[in-house]
């Protein structure tokens, strides 16, 4: 400890340099009137990629942000050099409310969720009939989290030289679920995406799906080729001769009138954060059967005094949806692939 005289002065007493500058400390954050609204476009290690004005912008979280993470889809308001010139970096100082989210965990046993996709307005299930086999219980945990985000789920079956799709639809006609069945060759030539594009324009629409079922060949026929070319290095890369996805990406589809976001191919779809009672948001027609049930009620078929049946058998509703309801909910409780 440093000891001085008994009368010492200011020259006597030095101050500590503090680490991170001495500059006083203020909860007052900037307001940034001058920033500009822009569209998160994609995010590779702490740069994201925005669209500001019909120009694709570089930049960077702002600290004042704290932890608050940027996600593709987000709209946020940016300030700094929005020139989109070579090597510029702007800073992304706030992020809008979000309309809808599109959310997982790694595993149900994570407690924390993940943002994958934000502002979407449905998600595009795409599945192959066969090569790979259909995972029914992958497609009920992307429908959840679909239903539990605020997006609108649409059904896209892949390969049908392969194998019928009516034993797959016989379980999602009943949830009322839109869907397109395409085959190989549509794939192939295109023809398949001019189906699809009835169901996505105006629209921002995620597309997910396992690795091997078409979701990204079927993405590059709906977005313009040049487009492809200038931002898919972001998220791209070429192995053994097929585009691998490997971090979401929003592309804009051909004559700007729409939005697709490609995601990576997904092996498991974590739920722990589903609130089953949103699900429940899907099924108007059941719904008001609930306000009989007790208090936490699960609405499973374990649940002893659930109102539902009688509902249903009281002729409100088609058993069909009951079944469809329940085989949903009891999705989040059971690990895919079980």
């Amino acid at each position: 400890m440093r000891r001085y005289g008994k009368n010492p002065d200011e020259d006597d007493i030095r101050v500590r340099p503090n680490r991170k500058g001495n500059r006083p400390r203020t909860h007052i954050r900037p307001k940034h009137e001058d920033a500009q609204e822009g569209m998160v476009l994609t995010v590779d290690r702490g740069r994201l990629t925005c669209l500001v004005e019909g120009r694709t912008v570089m930049a960077m979280k702002a600290r004042e942000l704290g932890r608050k993470a940027a996600v593709v889809g987000d709209r946020v308001m940016i300030v700094g050099d929005l020139s989109g010139t070579k090597d510029t970096l702007a800073r992304i100082v706030r992020i809008e409310p979000r309309s809808s989210v599109l959310r997982r965990t790694a595993d149900d046993d994570d407690p924390f969720e993940r943002v994958v996709v934000a502002n979407a307005d449905q998600l595009a299930v795409v599945t192959a009939l066969a090569d790979p086999e259909p995972r029914p219980r992958m497609i009920d945990r992307c429908l959840v989290a679909a239903y539990d985000g605020g997006l609108t789920p649409l059904l896209v079956l892949t390969k049908s030289d392969l194998a019928s799709a009516d034993e797959l639809l016989e379980m999602y006609v009943p949830l009322g679920v839109p869907y397109i069945v395409t085959s190989r060759a549509e794939l192939e030539n295109g023809a398949a995406s001019d189906v699809v594009r009835e169901h996505l324009d105006g629209k921002i629409t995620a597309f997910v799906g396992h690795s091997g079922v078409g979701k990204t060949t079927l993405v590059n026929t709906l977005v313009p080729a040049d487009r492809r070319r200038t931002t898919g290095h972001v998220n791209a890369v070429t192995g053994r001769g097929r585009h691998t996805t490997t971090s979401a990406l929003a592309l804009p589809l051909a004559g700007d009138a729409g939005w697709v976001i490609d995601t990576p191919g997904v092996r498991s779809f974590g739920l722990h954060h589903v609130d089953p009672s949103r699900v429940l948001n899907a099924f108007p027609d059941l719904e008001p059967g609930t306000e009989q049930c007790p208090r936490g009620c699960t609405h499973d078929d374990s649940a002893p005094e659930c109102a539902l049946d009688k509902w249903v058998a009281d002729g409100h509703a088609d058993p069909a949806r009951l079944y469809s309801l329940r085989r949903l909910l009891a999705t989040r409780e059971r690990r895919e692939g079980d």
